[in-house]
């Protein structure tokens, strides 16, 4: 499980309010039927039209400055091996995020008339989509961009020859342009990967927008918090602050596995990849040091997550020669996770 959480983008190209990153989450609902469409949600509510969401997160920000987001973006991002083990992907995530919010309300070190915060204080709507697309960030892309380059440019070339303004054979650069698309090194179903075109595999997330105001509109919860837990003096009292995300993100992963009876791999855990970051010399000797069942599950994890390095094949007293793929691992890891197409 990868989890992400984002401020509202505050700036000259983006809007004060919540409907661009609404109708951005509405698109992949063009063109199918209502039955075939996902609808907004929250805590209590599974059909929640997109209008309603606008009007609801837009109308929640008192005393908020112009400079302050007036929302988050939190994306909640399973791996391929956790979607395989779920039965129904909308049903199974939706009951995953309510989950996964109190989570979120339980992470705060905040009161609000004197009792702790709860999932009922939070406003949000959550929203599942099935599909990504790839984009100009992921490898695959970059890869793909130089015989990408000389396929634009021959397809140039060939409009112009039609306008006259240069002779040229056209089925001679139609043929370059065929045998560039073969030789691209990334293919899906026969053709060159490019921009915009939709990933292979499960690829089913869940986008929530969570007002930065509570419910009653009176109290500012931010999960960008510097703080864990603090308290500060306020209008001569003392008053609870902060937002603890190692304890979000570590719960909302033990969440998905007591809600499905998920069992973990070491590599799939956030504490591994806080690890992986802080400690990789600790990180390998962990993996080594699993039993041999678990430690083929990790290595045949890794290597779906395209880290095909020398720490496959290495005895486990081979220590010293982990330590070589250390940064090749890290860097490819962190690509991985990024990219959305999330492998472990």
């Amino acid at each position: 499980m990868y989890i992400t959480i984002t401020p509202q983008k505050l700036g000259d190209n983006y809007g004060q309010g919540v409907a661009d990153f609404v109708a951005y989450l509405e698109k992949e609902n063009e063109g199918k039927s209502m039955e075939d469409m996902e609808p907004f949600f929250n805590q209590h509510g599974d059909q929640i039209s997109s209008k309603e969401v606008i009007r609801d997160i837009d109308n929640n920000t008192a005393k908020l400055k112009k400079t302050e987001p007036k929302f988050y973006s939190i994306t909640l991002n399973p791996s391929q091996q956790e979607l395989k083990h779920l039965t129904n992907h909308s049903e199974d995530l939706r009951q995953y995020t309510r989950e996964v919010m109190k989570v979120y309300a339980a992470s705060f070190h905040r009161e609000i008339d004197g009792r702790p915060i709860t999932v009922d204080d939070i406003k949000y709507y959550a929203k599942i989509e099935h599909e990504r697309t790839y984009k100009g960030t992921d490898k695959v892309i970059r890869d793909n961009a130089p015989y990408y380059g000389k396929i634009v440019a021959l397809k140039n070339e060939i409009q112009q020859i039609h306008s006259g303004k240069l002779s040229g054979d056209i089925a001679s650069k139609m043929q370059q342009i065929q045998q560039l698309e073969r030789e691209a090194p990334h293919q899906l179903n026969g053709q060159m990967i490019t921009q915009g075109m939709a990933k292979e595999g499960s690829q089913s997330h869940i986008h929530i927008i969570v007002s930065r105001k509570d419910q009653s509109n009176r109290y500012s919860l931010s999960p960008g918090s510097k703080y864990k837990a603090s308290e500060v003096e306020m209008n001569g009292k003392m008053v609870k602050r902060g937002f603890d995300r190692d304890r979000f993100f570590g719960a909302s992963e033990s969440t998905f596995d007591s809600l499905f009876q998920y069992k973990r791999n070491y590599v799939e855990t956030y504490q591994a990849r806080k690890t992986l970051v802080k400690q990789p010399q600790m990180y390998y000797a962990n993996i080594l040091g699993l039993p041999s069942n678990e430690k083929a599950i990790a290595f045949k994890l890794l290597g779906q997550a395209g880290l095909n390095t020398p720490l496959m094949n290495l005895p486990t007293n081979k220590v010293q020669l982990v330590m070589k793929a250390i940064k090749h691992v890290k860097r490819v890891l962190g690509k991985a996770l990024e990219s959305g197409s999330i492998g472990i």
